[in-house]
């Protein structure tokens, strides 16, 4: 077996793309990815995360240089915190199913981040937001994927356990009809949230996308950047991905609420885009693009896709995160949508996961993500109860 570095030969940078499209011949459920979604990731001009580390891949080829698997490995600087384990990453693995194939990968961005510092690495991961291309699918394989949520091989789970790989957390995806009803305790949680006259909840207008923008980052920021491993988006960032949401998004399936004049939370759902992305085969070319419009704006789709949610630590626990839910549910009779699906719930997250309980939501799918510690002496903990 042969395994290249990819720099600027073509031929690895096409087979790195290829490589799934045969690995999942004859499977129903996966949906390939887009192309550039997948290019863009790795390119230094797009991907703002190079500013701040590094990233490198390889592609893995047989003796009859037919390419039998890949893998990325990188870092971001910000991440690495005095007092605690440096730990990169590795994502975008695919490999056949044979051991020594996925121990070759495994050991090439071991060996990469090892000699530049790292004492870990976790995956399967993304070198960028946590909302796309993290975790190890171990449960939910006939289902298909939502939009930017890996799908894989079920054997990739022993792979990476084989090499010693622990499960650091997983993240869980459940489902619920949008019209069922909510149970008593939410909706009295709701009412007495409503008591006090300054809090708003109101889905996302064009005409106040500036200021929703902002919210949105100062929300985000308050909720979200204080855990381990997630760094804080700067004004900048939230602007371009709103400005990619555009093209995709309803109104009416983001909200926000307030209290008096100020952000306090938010809850951004998306049609899932992976019903109208599978039509077009990885491309957006002209031909992609006329097919996606076709599905989007004239066949639509019956299923939401819960992207994320964040309160600011100050109204945690006050009723906000079901307020939110409640209201929601008033634009659902005037769609088409008939489910939702609520990705990247963190086993870590007890609030979340109570939440989802709650309103009645059953876990669907399961994602791993594993860690390893290259000193494997180390002592290994699940990620914390936050």
């Amino acid at each position: 077996m042969k395994l290249e570095l990819i720099g600027t030969n073509p031929k690895h940078k096409i087979d790195f793309i290829q490589l799934p499209i045969r690995l999942y011949t004859g499977n129903s459920y996966w949906i390939r990815p887009l192309d550039s979604d997948i290019e863009d990731i790795f390119d230094p001009i797009k991907n703002k995360l190079f500013r701040y580390g590094e990233c490198v891949r390889w592609t893995l080829y047989n003796d009859a240089d037919v390419c039998i698997g890949r893998i990325a490995a990188f870092f971001d600087r910000r991440l690495l915190k005095p007092g605690i384990p440096k730990v990169g990453g590795l994502g975008f693995f695919e490999c056949e199913n044979t051991v020594e194939s996925a121990n070759i990968l495994f050991q090439a961005a071991e060996n990469w981040l090892n000699e530049h510092g790292l004492e870990g690495v976790d995956g399967s991961i993304n070198f960028g937001d946590r909302d796309k291309h993290w975790g190890v699918l171990v449960d939910g394989f006939d289902r298909e994927p939502n939009y930017g949520m890996p799908y894989n091989l079920p054997y990739y789970a022993k792979l990476f356990e084989q090499y010693g790989f622990k499960n650091y957390f997983y993240q869980l995806t459940y489902e619920r009809p949008v019209m069922d009803p909510l149970i008593d305790k939410l909706k009295d949680k709701y009412q007495r949230v409503k008591q006090d006259s300054n809090y708003q909840f109101f889905h996302w207008d064009n005409n106040r996308a500036d200021e929703l923008i902002h919210a949105f980052h100062d929300i985000y920021n308050q909720a979200w950047s204080r855990h381990a491993g997630v760094p804080s988006m700067t004004i900048a960032h939230v602007k371009g991905l709103f400005a990619k949401l555009k093209p995709v998004m309803d109104n009416r399936l983001i909200w926000f609420g307030y209290y008096g004049d100020r952000p306090i939370a938010f809850f951004l759902m998306l049609p899932e885009l992976n019903q109208f992305f599978k039509h077009v085969d990885g491309k957006m070319d002209f031909w992609g693009k006329i097919k996606f419009a076709w599905y989007r704006y004239v066949m639509g789709t019956k299923k939401v896709f819960g992207v994320v949610f964040g309160v600011i630590p100050s109204f945690q626990g006050k009723g906000i995160e079901g307020a939110l839910i409640v209201e929601c549910q008033t634009i659902f009779p005037k769609t088409r949508y008939k489910t939702i699906e609520m990705n990247w719930i963190g086993d870590f997250n007890p609030k979340m996961l109570h939440l989802m309980e709650n309103l009645g939501a059953k876990i669907v799918k399961r994602h791993a993500t594993y860690r390893l510690y290259f000193d494997r002496s180390y002592p290994f903990e699940r990620a914390k109860k936050i």
